[in-house]
């Protein structure tokens, strides 16, 4: 049955040279330490490292690639337990897993459904298919497992072998979480990262009162440009001091300015104003993303950019329940003309460093890659959210392979709040990886002791030298 569920050969060629090949090469780094450099998994989890209540606290509603299946099948925020004014649900959490138990059919096929497998078979040692028949099974025996000891948070961060992990927090955050971890005397590495969009973005809700928390943080006034940009520095410097070796940046676009001064300072009292423009909004972001860039190279902070979502696409839904839902749609993106202004001021700079994600598969061959292949500043981050999927994987490795190579990319994206299924996001990461190099072996593009050592960067090198880890 445990093979039926996570067969060993999953992933790899039905050619059989192939095949024999994929082995080798996984064989080689299926046991390397995790590196997770960009995440949305809890710190609180590890300052306080508190048991999890149940299975669905811990595994459906943190994770909105289940959440947006279930929704898209009529199932209600409500009956998955959310509430509309922020207070604790009144469902009964098992209720939530039985109803995910007699859809988890839905997600066949889906990438999810390989790594709730995963964390079913690995983690939980249960080796049959999740059914409504044995919803309650698995629910008991998952929620008694995390009772114990061996499944508090810092058990299984060691368990999975994960050497570092990131989180992502806000410049408002007082990053308490962080600071007990590190006063602890625990080994565990988890280290933040400075996520600046809900105070350089004037679209972002709250942005007002969030630029008032920033100034009560920093002791600046926020009335002019440069009191502003200097709030921003001095949280990125705290930032730095916790742990943080990356800035990270969810605009709609890609899109950089480089005014002038004047300019500048004209286009932030239009903001500040409240009076602005959705274009005004717009050339904001997209002269806040040079700024970034610029104070990265005093601080440090490797950039990571990844646009090209429209967040919280259901009003409906985002009113009455919030952010991260499963809303989120791609859309597409365009990063020559965009980023030419952010490139034409550091690109050059080998102090700057720049991590491209994307949503939009079309730019990979004909932007992305030919940018990362001359660029010395720019890398490619090779999945990212819709695209960690097995699927997403090798269209990345097959379009843009040729034109930048392997070493312009950056090691695994996990992208998740749903901790658990870490492991099984690098175990497919590492196991597409092998195949694509199996099939460059195959046909003698590559020797198989290339392929092993690329195999190797890929999964552990690249990722630490990219992220400074």
């Amino acid at each position: 049955m445990a093979q039926q569920l996570l067969h060993p050969d999953r992933l790899f060629s039905a050619d059989v040279t192939q095949r024999e090949i994929a082995k080798r090469l996984y064989n080689g780094v299926k046991d390397l330490p995790i590196v997770s450099p960009h995440g949305h998994t809890d710190p609180r989890w590890f300052a306080d490292d508190q048991c999890f209540s149940n299975a669905t606290e811990l595994l459906i509603q943190p994770d909105h690639y289940l959440l947006r299946m279930l929704y898209s099948q009529g199932i209600t925020m409500e009956q998955l337990g959310f509430s509309t004014d922020g207070r604790q649900s009144a469902v009964d959490p098992k209720s939530v897993w039985r109803i995910f138990a007699a859809h988890y059919y839905l997600f066949l096929g889906t990438p999810t459904r390989m790594w709730m497998d995963y964390v079913f078979a690995e983690v939980f040692s249960l080796n049959e298919c999740l059914t409504i028949d044995n919803a309650d099974l698995f629910y008991e025996h998952i929620t008694d497992a995390l009772q114990q000891d061996e499944f508090k948070p810092r058990a299984l961060f060691e368990r999975f072998n994960i050497e570092v992990i990131a989180t992502t927090e806000s410049p408002l955050d007082d990053l308490k979480h962080h600071k007990k971890i590190k006063d602890s005397g625990w080994q565990g590495k988890v280290i933040t990262a400075f996520r600046p969009d809900n105070v350089i973005d004037p679209e972002f809700e709250g942005f007002e009162a969030n630029l008032k928390r920033l100034s009560e943080l920093t002791d600046e006034p926020l009335d002019t440009f440069s009191s502003y940009l200097s709030s921003l520095f001095k949280r990125r410097a705290f930032f730095k001091e916790m742990g943080a070796t990356s800035s990270d940046h969810g605009h709609l676009s890609a899109r950089t300015l480089d005014l002038s001064a004047d300019e500048k300072e004209q286009l932030y009292l239009t903001i500040r104003s409240g009076n602005f423009s959705a274009d005004d909004a717009d050339k904001f972001r997209a002269q806040m993303l040079t700024e970034m860039a610029v104070m990265s190279l005093d601080d440090g902070l490797v950039m990571q950019i990844h646009p090209g979502v429209h967040r919280n696409h259901n009003q409906q839904l985002f009113n009455q329940f919030g952010r991260d839902k499963g809303a989120d749609i791609p859309i597409a993106t365009e990063y020559v003309a965009n980023l030419k202004p952010l490139l034409n001021k550091l690109g050059n700079n080998p102090k700057f460093r720049l991590i491209i994600f994307t949503l939009d598969e079309t730019t990979y061959a004909r932007e992305l890659a030919p940018l990362a292949g001359h660029y010395p500043s720019l890398k490619l981050g090779p999945a990212w959210w819709f695209n960690d999927s097995p699927e997403g994987m090798r269209r990345f490795r097959e379009q843009t392979t040729e034109t930048a190579g392997f070493y312009n990319t950056v090691g695994f994206n996990d992208d998740t709040r749903a901790f658990l299924s870490i492991p099984a996001r690098h175990d497919v990461a590492r196991r597409m990886d092998c195949a694509f190099l199996a099939q460059l072996v195959a046909e003698h593009r590559l020797t198989e002791s290339q392929a092993s050592q690329i195999a190797y960067d890929l999964t552990y090198t690249l990722v630490k030298q990219a992220y400074d880890l």
